[in-house]
């Protein structure tokens, strides 16, 4: 069972970047397509990311396609976040997740480990 830590979340302007990162425990994080979620308050975790195990075929959700990429990089066993022209709207709780075999990578419950989040806030 892979456990996972995120990190780099903080306060950022509108229009600025961030860089989060999602380290794996242990080298099992190669088996497992990795995905970042969102939370805000009040709603819903929602999808945000998604990357296979190797590293290809990244997919976003509309709203934050064409600002977010996502990477990951299997000899760190870590899975990154990068987001920029952040807006107000995508203040959030975001998490990584793992998910096994090969699933789409869209739904939560297609997912079996997750990190604890890390926050985005992103003043106007």
């Amino acid at each position: 069972q892979v456990q996972l830590v995120e990190s780099g979340g903080g306060l950022v302007q509108t229009g600025g970047s961030l860089r989060l990162a999602c380290k794996g425990s242990d080298s099992t994080f190669i088996w497992y397509r990795m995905g970042w979620f969102r939370q805000a308050a009040g709603k819903e975790r929602e999808f945000v990311a998604t990357i296979d195990r190797n590293g290809k075929n990244p997919y976003y959700s509309d709203s934050v396609k064409g600002r977010f990429t996502v990477a990951r990089d299997n000899d760190w066993n870590t899975v990154y976040l990068q987001l920029d022209s952040l807006l107000p709207e995508d203040t959030a709780t975001y998490y990584c997740a793992a998910a096994r075999g090969t699933v789409p990578g869209v739904r939560r419950d297609e997912y079996s480990y997750w990190g604890q989040g890390t926050q985005v806030t992103v003043s106007s």
